[in-house]
């Protein structure tokens, strides 16, 4: 057994469970989130995903919780694992006093640990910028306190809700938009607040839509989900239940048998997720969403722009490529949000647009996800296309197509037929004349070889 082998069953096997989490309140809740320790066994398994060879027992690597219970939370640890400078050691000492560090032993493994840009690495591993550049941005950039309607609950759009369960993550993500609530330990709300969520809901009957939040609400346990999901499912005008959460990606171990059989009963259910590199598609997490898949809950992508990680048409596309690969359709390419501690991820509006106009065209629009920038202050989501429209009158649009060629397209008229002629014009032989030349005319405008007047 080599010495980092040796060093990482040695740690993952002495850290405690997390045990009692404190709700909102404060109060003490039953030890279930997150969960409790799983029983070690004899046999061993060779673990070697892109980074570094460890000897951990395979039952135990199989099973979420002990994933879980033994994510990597400090920078001690972390150094005996990946290597890192005396410097880099200091600088994110001072880092996690700010921002922690969770990440997961199975999205630890897929970190090449000697290339220091490496995209997993940046997505989990703090860098020194969270607090150099961390007076840039907003703590709350979408405004989602001002529209919380009661704690966890946030009313933004007509139609929908945000439920946020818990803060507690698998994995800290570098570019969370959240991070403030990193300040607040881990907390489950309390089933009183969950009780309230429910009442609201049930009172304001254009509410037809779910989304389920956090932190990550596959956190919980099947048991404690099911009983929010289920009582979601009591409320007649609630049509779908959206679940947004990473576990495929940093954890997919957690998608098991018992998980989706439990959402299979309680469908339409729609699963979000967040693959931003191809190299997080694995063969455990397409099994992840696969399950889900074979248990009727459709998984869709959103990823997140950043940069040097998933900031190039290349790179776009050859995740999208893996994501349709595994049955996962690309749904949204978010810009980073203005979140304080992660300007040094974020890229320009203009490095979104070249990714979708790069693609366009290119491959097929299933591949394609919509650029879109969640305003601050609760402006919602505005989608962001290329500009094709060069020009446009009532008449007629100029258009440019992917190969940057310009087009001229006839604009119909928004009546569905021609203006009703009189009965005097019927009678008129000179109207009849005028309007057969004009029909005859006419098609010789928009004849391809005239109308698709193209130009480099």
């Amino acid at each position: 057994m080599t010495k980092v082998a040796t060093a990482l069953r040695s740690q993952v096997e002495e850290e405690e469970p997390p045990g009692l989490i404190t709700t909102r309140n404060e109060m003490i809740v039953e030890e279930e989130e997150p969960p409790g320790r799983t029983a070690v066994t004899d046999g061993t398994a060779v673990i070697n995903e892109n980074s570094f060879p460890t000897q951990i027992q395979q039952e135990n690597w199989s099973d979420w919780k002990w994933q879980f219970r033994n994510r990597i939370t400090t920078v001690e640890k972390l150094a005996t694992l990946i290597p890192l400078s005396a410097k880099e050691k200091t600088q994110l000492k001072l880092v996690t006093a700010k921002y922690p560090l969770s990440v997961t032993p199975y999205y630890l493994s897929l970190i090449n640990v000697y290339d220091p840009h490496d995209p997993i690495r940046k997505q989990a591993i703090p860098a020194f910028e969270e607090i150099t550049l961390g007076h840039v941005g907003l703590e709350d950039p979408l405004g989602e306190k001002r529209d919380s309607v009661v704690p966890g609950l946030v009313h933004r759009y007509p139609d929908r809700v945000l439920m946020v369960l818990t803060d507690i993550c698998p994995m800290l993500c570098r570019h969370c938009t959240r991070k403030r609530e990193w300040h607040n330990g881990g907390w489950v709300h309390t089933p009183g607040e969950i009780k309230a969520m429910l009442d609201y809901i049930h009172k304001h009957k254009t509410i037809r839509d779910i989304i389920l939040s956090g932190g990550d609400p596959l956190t919980l346990s099947t048991r404690r989900l099911e009983d929010v999901i289920s009582k979601l499912r009591q409320i007649d005008h609630v049509e779908i239940i959206r679940i947004g959460t990473r576990f495929p990606v940093v954890l997919p171990q957690r998608i098991d048998d018992e998980l989706c059989t439990m959402l299979s009963k309680y469908g339409p259910i729609w699963l979000n997720t967040q693959f931003n590199h191809h190299h997080e598609i694995t063969p455990e997490s397409a099994a992840a969403c696969n399950r889900l898949l074979r248990a009727g809950i459709p998984v869709s992508n959103q990823s997140v722009l950043l940069r040097d990680i998933n900031d190039t048409t290349e790179k776009q596309t050859k995740l999208c490529h893996g994501l349709l690969k595994i049955k996962v359709r690309p749904y949204y390419l978010f810009q980073c949000d203005e979140v304080q501690g992660t300007e040094h991820l974020r890229t320009s509006v203009e490095t979104g647009l070249k990714i979708i106009e790069g693609m366009r065209g290119h491959t097929s629009g299933l591949a394609i996800p919509t650029f879109v920038i969640d305003l601050p202050e609760g402006g919602g989501k505005v989608p962001l296309q290329p500009n094709y429209v060069l020009t446009q009158t009532e008449e007629e649009l100029v258009l440019r197509n992917y190969q940057g060629r310009f087009v001229w397209y006839r604009n119909p008229k928004d009546k569905a037929s021609p203006e009703l002629t009189t009965a005097a014009e019927l009678d008129n032989p000179f109207v009849d004349s005028f309007n057969e030349a004009q029909r005859q005319l006419q098609p010789v405008r928009v004849r391809n070889e005239n109308r698709a007047r193209i130009r480099p």
